[in-house]
């Protein structure tokens, strides 16, 4: 009974992997019913709180190693995020405890070192590979050790162990073979011999589990205007201890709809019957045509005036010499309080953008678009959504200062700050939560610089691509040599 809590709490947790990342845990756990709210982490509690205070100032790519390697030694089942929480907490108590350590409280520097150490050997012992899966089109990690068995099938990929007690099935569905809504009926219909343990049904993802006299399933779909696509890992309930950790792998790991650079076409693309009016889900990220190519990329800047370029300041914060398309880029002007920066870059190339500016706040939920950096030295179009002055999106390095634009196409805001160290699955950033420059803020900084936006293009009920394509020629990237 207690296996099958635990399960369903971790299902509730990774379910949330495909909502906008906060600055907190799921709220459900390990032990307690689904529907119940995880216990907050008291105030007056001072042993958290000083492992928080010890925890927050670690580097990023620390925090979200520790806890993916916590994953991995069964202590953690959640979303990796870098925040902390209580489920961040317990994990480091219970993997101290069982390492003999009598008076466990946040781990020094040799039993981090140690919890790294065991999470990379668990996931190597494994083989764990992120790694796109061409048939269904999602990335995807494979623990191929276990799962050494590959074949096809119809819209997927089937990985499975030797002896069969354990199968990962990728599954992509066009829009015209199925739904959503059509597959999470069909999923969750009573069966004489399965029961469903746990299920989350949103617009645009669903998750359920479930178990049968000797199995255990765990089922999760994404859907976007382009299609449906998921996955099912299906396993012999004995082997539960083992494979409940696999699966938490597997979901942190599953990007549904992933489109790198490479990939790509070289141009501005929406998926067929993509608006603005209905926001994209999930990671929907096209590539637009590279437009520099240099050794660190640090941002992405709007052309707002001939020969001026507005960005983030915190792109420049490493950067005393910005280069754009290869020449030397003079600073204007920064603010950081504001969190923004005016560049002078007579050779850019491009045009002055013709954007009204978006004159309200944004609604919790709103459709976004955004132009940001595609991980390579050039620029990418991907789908967001609005979290009030927040931004939840599939960004990629070199994306401070990303444009960010509403429905209509007016400028919503700027990117104001992109991670130093973003976490990837194999090459792609998954979608996050992003700080903004509210679009008014940029208007009024420009202003004071002595410069009017140009005119307005009329972009009402504008699909993504021709949103995107209307601004696209006057944003550019910012390099470092």
């Amino acid at each position: 009974m207690m296996q099958r809590a635990r399960f369903a709490g971790a299902a509730a947790a990774l379910a949330l992997l495909v909502l906008p990342v906060q600055a907190q845990e799921p709220t459900q756990g390990p032990g307690r019913p689904a529907q119940a709210p995880a216990r907050a982490a008291p105030a007056a509690d001072p042993a958290f709180e000083a492992a928080k205070a010890a925890f927050e100032p670690l580097p990023e790519a620390e925090r979200k190693g520790l806890q993916d390697a916590l994953v991995w030694t069964g202590d953690y089942n959640s979303v990796i995020t870098g925040t902390f929480g209580r489920r961040t907490y317990d994990a480091l108590l219970s993997y101290q405890k069982r390492a003999g350590n009598s008076a466990p409280g946040f781990p020094d520097a040799r039993m981090r070192a140690a919890i790294l150490a065991a999470g990379d050997t668990a996931r190597k012992a494994a083989r764990f590979t992120v790694k796109p899966d061409p048939a269904s089109g999602i990335v995807i990690g494979v623990p191929e050790r276990p799962l050494a068995k590959r074949s096809p099938q119809a819209g997927g990929t089937r990985w499975q162990s030797g002896d069969g007690r354990v199968t990962l099935d990728t599954k992509s569905f066009a829009p015209e073979e199925t739904t959503l809504d059509a597959l999470f009926a069909r999923i969750t219909a009573p069966g004489a011999d399965r029961k469903v343990t746990y299920k989350i049904k949103r617009p645009d993802f669903l998750v359920v589990t479930g178990e049968t006299a000797t199995g255990k399933s765990y089922i999760r779909y994404a859907a976007a205007p382009g299609g449906v696509r998921g996955f099912t890992i299906g396993y012999d309930k004995a082997l539960g201890p083992d494979v409940d950790r696999l699966v938490i792998a597997i979901a942190n790991s599953f990007v549904p709809f992933p489109e790198t650079a490479d990939a790509a076409p070289a141009e501005v693309a929406a998926r067929p019957g993509a608006t603005l009016g209905r926001p994209l889900p999930g990671p929907a990220v096209r590539a637009l045509p590279q437009l520099t190519r240099a050794a660190t990329n640090v941002g992405i800047g709007l052309i707002v005036a001939p020969g001026r370029v507005l960005t983030s300041s915190s792109a420049l914060e490493a950067c005393a010499a910005p280069r754009i398309a290869g020449m030397a880029a003079r600073i204007v002007k920064v603010d950081a309080g504001r969190g923004l920066a005016l560049l002078e870059a007579a050779g850019a190339k491009g045009r002055v953008a013709a954007l009204a500016v978006r004159g309200s706040a944004l609604a919790p939920g709103e459709a976004l678009v955004v132009l940001g950096g595609d991980g390579g030295g050039g620029i990418a179009v991907s789908s967001g959504q609005s979290g009030g002055d927040r931004l939840s999106a599939p960004l990629q390095p070199g994306s401070s200062g990303a444009v960010v634009l509403d429905r209509n196409g007016a400028l919503a805001g700027l990117v104001a700050r992109y991670p130093s160290s973003p976490r990837l699955v194999a090459g792609v950033a998954p979608p996050m939560s992003y700080p903004l420059v509210d679009g008014r803020v940029s208007l009024a900084f420009l202003t004071e610089n002595g410069i009017s936006p140009g005119a307005a293009m009329d972009m009402s009920a504008a699909t993504l691509g021709t949103v995107a394509s209307g601004v696209a020629g006057s944003v550019v990237g910012l390099t470092c040599p």
